[in-house]
């Protein structure tokens, strides 16, 4: 069904740049980056979906019905995303704070055109109709040279607003922390949103400066006609090798150091947190649940439990689940068992979702979703929407969110610092977005 040309190009980093330009002239992309973080799960340094022959645009209602119909009528790679409140298809629950940013609940297309890169061998993978252009796109991109280049875009200083302020926020934890006293929940993940209005950004100049910075194992692109998410992700939600599934919850996050004795002492801080530590496996208990759902019984384990990893701006520990599902399972329908990630929702799952509603002050919508892929035999990889800007072009809304789980333990001042260093990266190339050119 799609040709597959090779190519060798010298430097990888030049070219995905002059990619991810090029990718402009679609109104379709998906951009997925490793940024090198290449562990025995990595299947490509980078991966670029563009120009939609199909597409599936829905809200929650029967979405993944919708979506199962749509990748088993496709047999082919198709690529998109899960918004957070697809929950409402899942369970009966209902999403009706607000929401500036007016995505879709769930988008997949299937690409014209797919490069895929891994060190330095390029891959085109392109349907038959397109098939002549390979040669003359490999060209153009190596140049760097195109006929449409990326248009220069006025923008305006950023002016970043809370959603709610830091009082109303302690008191919305400490509602929280009533309803774990009570005995709702064990755990929830309770976030907050910094946006802006009538505001114009470069989304692309954005990204490349998010991405510069965090240089994240999940980063990605995503532009659907005037809607975009330039995320910085450092967590995989699940994926599907063979009949293999892996999912790699994070929980537990640390400020990085410039001084290298102070920074290794705040690796073995977070390594020894109890309260970090319980709120991980809290997480990985209910991963394990969600998969043995799909998985063939017994097949659920933990390879890691709360290993610490470094990343350019903070420290995160994570832990490792793998599971073994039947070659008959389909994949849609290991999502849907699995949806939304435990690591952004907590325990009890559905309880803590309806007081995640009920004390959230808008909309997540993709953020805390999901953005990936479905190849033709039905594997699959998908990150985890965190550290991510969210921009409407058309509303000029520009938005991003951060949370952390609040357990018995969590003390609200502590969680909102935490809240700070998460959005830290974030805030940064948004404020000082250049607005010169």
């Amino acid at each position: 069904m799609r040709k597959k040309v090779s190519f060798t190009v010298p430097q990888s980093t030049s070219f995905k740049h002059a990619l991810l330009q090029w990718a402009q002239q679609f109104d379709e992309v998906v951009w997925l980056d490793s940024n090198g973080h290449n562990d025995k799960y990595s299947s490509f340094d980078g991966l670029l979906a563009v120009d939609a022959l199909t597409s599936l645009v829905t809200d929650s209602q029967d979405a993944f019905n919708d979506l199962k119909e749509y990748q088993n009528g496709a047999k082919d790679w198709i690529f998109g995303y899960l918004s957070y409140d697809l929950k409402n298809d899942v369970e009966v629950l209902s999403s009706s704070n607000f929401d500036g940013l007016e995505f879709p609940e769930l988008c997949f297309f299937q690409p014209k055109k797919i490069i895929r890169i891994k060190g330095n061998k390029v891959d085109f993978l392109y349907l038959k109709m397109v098939n002549d252009e390979i040669e003359d796109d490999f060209n153009l991109i190596s140049k760097g040279f195109f006929e449409k280049p990326h248009p220069i875009i006025e923008t305006h200083p950023v002016k970043i607003k809370l959603r709610i302020f830091k009082d109303e926020y302690f008191k919305r934890v400490e509602k929280m922390l009533n309803h774990i006293q009570i005995g709702d929940i064990y755990e929830a993940n309770f976030c907050q949103e910094f946006y802006a209005q009538d505001t114009v950004i470069d989304p692309l100049k954005i990204y490349n400066r998010l991405n510069e910075i965090s240089r994240a194992p999940f980063a990605t692109y995503l532009k659907i006609w005037d809607k975009y998410l330039l995320s910085a992700s450092p967590e995989r939600y699940i994926k599907r090798r063979k009949n293999n599934v892996v999912s790699q919850p994070i929980k537990g996050t640390a400020k990085r150091s410039p001084n290298k004795e102070e920074d290794a002492l705040l690796i073995k801080s977070l390594e020894n947190d109890t309260k970090e530590r319980a709120e991980n496996i809290m997480i990985v208990d209910l991963v394990r649940n969600d998969l043995s759902k799909s998985a063939k019984k017994g097949s659920v384990k933990v390879k890691e439990l709360c290993k610490v990893y470094t990343f350019e701006q903070v420290h995160q520990m994570i832990s490792t689940v793998v599971a073994k599902v039947s070659k008959s399972k389909d994949p849609v329908e290991i999502i849907k068992e699995t949806f939304p990630m435990g690591s952004m929702t907590g325990a009890p799952k559905v309880s803590a979702m309806k007081i995640i509603e009920e004390l959230e002050a808008t909309k997540r919508g993709l953020y805390s979703g999901a953005v990936g892929y479905f190849t033709p035999n039905n594997e699959f990889d998908f990150n985890v929407v965190i550290r991510s800007i969210l921009y409407n072009a058309t509303n000029k809304y520009v938005s991003y969110s951060v949370g952390g789980a609040i357990t018995a333990k969590a003390i609200p001042e502590k969680e909102y610092e935490e809240c700070l260093i998460k959005a830290k990266a974030m805030r940064e190339v948004l404020e000082g977005a250049d607005t010169s050119k």
